[in-house]
């Protein structure tokens, strides 16, 4: 296991990342270490404290970035079934056989909705094994009275999402004794910034608006392929299986899986320069309004038709609103003309886009690949323009799966799959 040795804090007393660790710990309540991205934390978090070829529990509606982390660590990705409506980890379906093989769990937190963190923890606690948490989407969220990211060993926030900072994140700790030890294992692992990495940062926003803008899309992602920010035809990137499997023999190394892991964000382990940290900083100021509006609009679109069955518990500040519709493809090009951009698309899952040489598939696979098909993930901050382009283009609402029986369940019992 990676075990970074302590450093001196000389260096970074009153820095702007300790001040932006500082603003996070008082909203977490937990020590807070800044990181250049999510996935760059993701990947300290899980050499910390999984051993190496150890098995990781996770949901295989998820960024294949996640993915391509998870083996880069060494370790092997098992597939968690899910909840089809709201694309959380279902608990109960998980084989007893396959919670006694593993080394950690992960969540997901999809789009914001919590996973069922307090059962998770407590499954862990029994096995004597760490619940590491994805809160990518999730930054505002709350389960069993606590912050999302609140629950685990570790944590990992992205400041892409909901702080609009398009850099940036944080792992949360649980143990502040370890903050120093795990700083340094960043500071391993950081690349040098770079000015060409900085000129395609702050060039982002402006092509990426573009992308957008009537009549500017192809020259736009001309621009945004040139600067190594998307590398996409589809939902998912090329697995490449064959380069996958060699760089398999050099595992747990994260320079292996860089062709993977950077795809987007080239920029992932890259040391923090001033233009990011100071937007990075904005964001976090502006984002308890961010949150408020966020929850406005996913209340908004959850009392809608397209919206989870069953909706009743507290309204989460949501960074995507999953309403699930008959035909999504349809959906998104109502919604495009409309100058309304669906991301966040998580199709096919990942044991269907993998296969079994390198995931344990889902023993319930049914679920996944239902709302992988349907969910629509929504912005929250135009809900009312998308209800209103729903609504003109005739959307329909996805038909329910069936639930086929599990063995000992009675005809009709939990569980759920086409």
């Amino acid at each position: 296991m990676v075990r970074g040795e302590a450093g001196p804090r000389s260096a970074r007393s009153g820095s702007q990342p300790e001040r932006l660790e500082e603003t996070m710990r008082g909203r977490l309540g937990r020590e807070c270490v800044y990181v250049p991205s999510c996935r760059f934390g993701l990947f300290v978090a899980l050499r910390h404290w999984c051993p190496p070829g150890g098995r990781v529990l996770m949901s295989p509606v998820n960024d294949d970035v996640v993915f391509f982390v998870v083996l880069a660590a060494g370790l092997r990705p098992v597939q968690a079934p899910l909840n089809p409506f709201d694309g959380t980890v279902d608990v109960d379906a998980v084989p007893e056989e396959t919670w006694g093989s593993l080394s950690a769990v992960l969540t997901t937190n999809l789009y914001g909705n919590p996973d069922p963190a307090p059962r998770l923890r407590a499954r862990c606690d029994a096995l004597g094994i760490p619940l590491l948490e994805d809160a990518a989407h999730a930054i505002g969220s709350e389960v069993g009275g606590r912050p999302v990211g609140a629950w685990g060993e570790a944590s990992v926030f992205s400041l892409s999402k909901h702080a609009d900072a398009q850099a940036g994140g944080f792992l949360s700790l649980a143990d502040p004794g370890l903050a120093e030890a795990v700083r340094a294992t960043c500071d391993e692992l950081l690349a040098p910034s770079r000015s060409a990495s900085e000129l395609a940062y702050a060039l982002r926003p402006y092509a990426e608006a573009a992308v957008r803008g009537l009549g500017l899309r192809r020259a736009a992602r001309a621009t945004l392929g040139l600067l190594g920010l998307t590398e996409r035809d589809g939902i998912r990137m090329p697995l490449r299986p064959e380069a996958l499997a060699r760089a398999a023999g050099a595992a747990p190394d994260l320079a292996a899986y860089d062709p993977w892991v950077r795809v987007d964000l080239h920029a992932y382990r890259g040391e923090p320069g001033p233009l990011r940290l100071r937007r990075v900083g904005r964001g976090l100021e502006r984002l308890d309004e961010v949150l408020r509006s966020c929850r406005d609009g996913t209340e908004l679109l959850l009392s809608t038709r397209w919206a989870r069955p069953g909706e009743g518990s507290r309204v989460q500040p949501l960074f995507r609103v999953p309403l699930l519709v008959a035909d999504r493809d349809a959906a998104m090009a109502a919604l495009a003309r409309r100058g309304i951009v669906v991301g966040y698309l998580y199709d096919p899952p990942l044991d269907d886009y993998a296969g079994e040489e390198f995931t344990d598939p889902s023993p319930a696979p049914g679920a996944a690949r239902w709302f992988a098909r349907h969910a629509l993930p929504v912005d929250p901050l135009r809900a009312g323009e998308a209800v209103e382009v729903l609504e003109r283009s005739g959307a329909r609402p996805a038909e329910p799966p069936k639930r086929p029986t599990r063995p000992g369940t009675p005809a009709g019992g939990a569980g759920a799959g086409p």
